[in-house]
């Protein structure tokens, strides 16, 4: 080292100092984590170091061994892991070492008093890696070397107090190098066969070869999971390279794990997450998969690999068939890329298929977290909508607790039935009591609920399915079964009182109804709202709802059921009586309200207690 009179001291932060407590003074009973993050670390430069010399002729030492290489020392306590990656300059060593992202600092303290004292899972998810080196030290010093031919070498020092320091080093080769004093009950990490063992277990797939002793053996596997064929993986693998590649802790709900040579040669190891939305703390900072040319890392986020509707799903690619000077910038203009898009999207389409035919309840959870990307497919891309549509599941007016295909409805379907038929709504216990589906009730005619926002958008790409038009229930012309003359006349409100009261509806509601009249369509329910002919569709309106648009809200039609209690005995009562017109607002606001068109339900308090009290009154006379 050089004169000590060079070095400058930093204060960490409050955040960083407290995490330093933890990890110092608590009870790990998997201190080895520490090791898993210096190689995933030592890794990360490495394929940085690889990928900038690509383009990069005048890196430091160009003919150096891409290789991580780690000496303990027994007698002296120490432990010492060196890369010959893309090192740091002093800024970059201040930056990287000196300061952590605050947002995971605190999330790990959270975590960590939450939780029992074992956090040694927590350590990457929270982006703390390094720091875990402090489980085991008593001091660790750090000492880079930038790939740049210019720069100079810098050194690390800290003893997990509240400082660090910072002096000039030498050091000629490129690279990082990290030396440990060890704890004295960290002693086992000084001895060969324990350190072979913890790179076995965590770090046996890293990409480059992991030396360890003098005799320099190399002990890791080294061969891209990826490029390895399926026969010889076994689950424990294929969880624990999830694990490193997301820091997600849940099993993901899918493994897709493909190797081609024709149309395009590649290797792919894709995953579907088991939750939808992605932790906070997520190594995987943005949707895209990680793009290698035979093994080296081209693209960390690539977007180009999977269409929009399938982003959630995370992995590798690898082809050798993409030149090794592509960079970041121009791999999209490759024209191989949307050739391996085509087979990386079938064969993503091709799992999912799969898993719905032969794992229903595993689809099912699937779809609660990722049919909306699904939906979104067709919504945005209609040219894909085949290979979509059968992957659908909906709610229905018959099956409203299971997931249904298209094709289990159309299985289900009278052999009268031509069309599918759909209900839009608020939420799916509001649509099963909506008054347009009284009609097919009747029949027993199935509807499919689309009570999600993504569902207006979806239906602007699906107006078929095999040879089956979709229809909306609220729009559908439809014959209702036929009841004796008599029995239907017997039934219905007498056509002139109908017509009064049909009157005093529009009287009281004025300007709120583009109408009033008799139903053809209702059995069950006192009164529904339809469009006017020539109104927008009701799809579009509400995506215009949904997007915030301005549109104007087109005045309803209001339908009455002349067959229903409630309206024979509203036309029962004095006409314009105070009741009367209460009723029959709260017949519109309740309509107002299945459709999900109330500005204010809060609002019908007031009126609907005043109802109670009036039939409670009349109850109360009648006893008399």
């Amino acid at each position: 080292m050089t004169d000590a009179s060079q070095t400058q001291s930093y204060t960490f932060k409050a955040e960083t100092k407290q995490l330093l407590n933890i990890l110092i003074h608590s009870l790990y009973k998997e201190r080895e984590v520490f090791l898993r993050e210096m190689l995933s670390n030592a890794s990360d430069a490495l394929n940085r170091v690889r990928f900038e010399m690509l383009t990069d002729k005048d890196a430091l030492d160009p003919q150096a061994e891409l290789a991580i290489r780690i000496t303990p020392d027994q007698e002296a306590r120490t432990l010492t892991i060196q890369d010959s990656g893309i090192g740091m300059t002093k800024d970059e060593i201040i930056e990287n070492l000196g300061t952590i992202a605050q947002s995971g600092a605190r999330g790990f303290i959270e975590a960590a008093q939450a939780q029992s004292p074992d956090l040694s899972r927590l350590i990457g998810q929270f982006g703390v890696g390094f720091y875990s080196v402090f489980m085991v030290a008593e001091w660790v010093r750090v000492t880079s070397r930038s790939y740049k031919p210019r720069a100079k070498a810098v050194s690390w020092y800290a003893t997990g107090e509240d400082s660090f320091e910072i002096r000039p080093a030498e050091m000629a080769e490129r690279g990082t190098k990290v030396e440990i004093k060890l704890k004295e009950d960290a002693a086992e990490f000084a001895e060969e066969h324990r350190l072979k063992a913890i790179i076995h277990k965590h770090s046996d797939y890293i990409g480059f070869p992991i030396y360890v002793g003098t005799e320099a053996q190399q002990v890791n596997k080294q061969t891209s999971l990826w490029r390895t064929p399926k026969a010889g993986v076994t689950e424990e693998q294929y969880t624990d390279f999830y694990r490193q590649l997301t820091l997600d802790f849940e099993e993901p709900l899918l493994r897709i794990h493909t190797i081609t040579d024709a149309p395009v040669q590649l290797y792919a190891l894709l995953y579907v997450p088991g939750k939808g939305e992605r932790g906070v703390f997520s190594l995987r900072r943005e949707d895209g998969l990680k793009l290698y040319s035979r093994n080296i890392l081209i693209d960390e986020y690539n977007k180009d690999l999977l269409p929009e509707y399938l982003r959630f799903a995370q992995g590798v690619v690898d082809s050798e068939d993409l030149p090794l000077n592509v960079s970041r910038e121009t791999v999209q203009s490759v024209g191989l890329m949307p050739r391996l898009k085509k087979v990386v999207t079938g064969q993503v389409i091709k799992e999912l298929e799969s898993l719905a035919k032969n794992d229903a309840d595993k689809y099912n959870l699937f779809w609660q977290e990722f049919g909306s990307y699904l939906k979104q497919g067709i919504a945005a891309q209609p040219l894909e909508t085949e290979n979509i549509q059968p992957l659908l599941r909906f709610r229905t007016s018959l099956h409203p607790e299971s997931w249904s295909s298209l094709d289990d409805y159309i299985g289900r379907m009278g052999p009268e039935q031509k069309a599918i038929y759909y209900l839009v709504g608020e939420d799916p216990k509001s649509a099963l009591r909506s008054p347009h589906l009284d009609a097919f009730q009747g029949q027993g005619t199935e509807v499919l609920l689309l009570t999600e926002p993504m569902d207006p958008f979806m239906l602007m790409g699906l107006r078929q399915y095999k040879d089956h038009e979709l229809k909306n229930a609220a729009q559908a012309e439809i014959e209702t079964p036929e009841k004796p003359k008599d029995e239907a006349q017997a039934e219905k409100i007498p056509e002139a009182d109908f017509n009064s009261l049909a009157e005093r509806f529009k009287s009281v509601l004025g300007e709120r109804v583009a109408d009033v009249r008799a139903s053809t369509r209702l059995s069950q329910s006192v009164a529904r709202l339809v469009d006017p002919d020539g109104s927008l569709n009701p799809e579009l309106q509400r995506v215009y709802r949904y997007l915030g648009q301005e549109y104007e809200v087109p005045k309803k039609v209001l339908e009455l059921n002349p067959s229903h209690a409630i309206l024979k005995a509203l036309a029962g009562m004095e006409a314009g009586s105070a009741l009367q017109t209460l009723v029959i607002e709260q017949i519109y606001d309740s309509a107002l309200l299945v459709e999900g068109l109330h500005p204010d339900p809060s609002s019908m308090a007031g009126r609907i207690q005043q109802i109670i009290e009036a039939a409670l009154g009349r109850q109360g006379e009648a006893g008399q």
